[in-house]
């Protein structure tokens, strides 16, 4: 996360949404860093059908919808609030200009989108290979090791409801639900007060 008060240096605005707003379009161009300061922000795609794609989740303190910037290409996905959201916008000219005058920050940039490159490589090997309880557990084991997942006496907390797993790893919902029982009774999650945990 790049410090706010070095991207308000450069020129960033703090903006509002609400829950389901739209932030960019798929296919629009891209002329702005977001980083949140607050809520959560989903990246989507729908098929011809209409079904929803999650391209994935960003909550506080995190960034989206880099890649474009870098490229001059379209955004492949759209971004929308999942909850009500502040989000820092600093325009492109800007943020580029921060970089070269940050050597430090364009590192943190290149290691972010580096772990995502990471995660949707495993997670598209598991996907096209593997039974929904192996994809759950990799997920979550995914999650705890790269996104700083909670962790108390009963374990780390699988911040991610039912859906969001499902949408993540090309499970229905209800396939995940059974699944997730499936790995409770094997002793592998914990559930309680319908939270899932995970001892490591």
């Amino acid at each position: 996360m790049i410090q706010k008060e070095l991207l308000e240096q450069y020129g960033a605005v703090e903006k509002q949404y609400e829950k389901s707003d739209v932030i960019f379009e798929v296919n629009t161009h891209a002329h702005y860093y977001y980083q949140i300061i607050s809520g959560e922000v989903k990246m989507n795609n729908y098929n011809e059908e209409g079904k929803e794609f999650i391209q994935g989740f960003f909550k506080t303190g995190e960034s989206f919808g880099e890649p474009p910037l870098f490229v001059d290409r379209l955004y492949p996905a759209n971004a929308i609030a999942t909850e009500n959201a502040v989000i820092l916008t600093i325009k492109k000219e800007l943020f580029k200009k921060l970089l070269l005058e940050n050597p430090a920050e364009s590192l943190s940039i290149i290691e972010n989108l580096a772990q995502r490159l990471h995660y949707k490589a495993v997670m598209s090997a598991e996907i096209a290979s593997e039974d929904p309880e192996h994809r759950v557990l990799q997920f979550i084991d995914y999650a705890i090791k790269h996104f700083n997942l909670n962790k108390d006496t009963n374990g780390y907390l699988v911040d991610f409801t039912r859906q969001q797993i499902g949408d993540l790893t090309g499970l229905r919902v209800e396939t995940v639900i059974r699944t997730i029982k499936s790995l409770e009774k094997k002793r592998l999650l914990k559930i309680i007060n319908r939270k899932v945990y995970r001892e490591m």
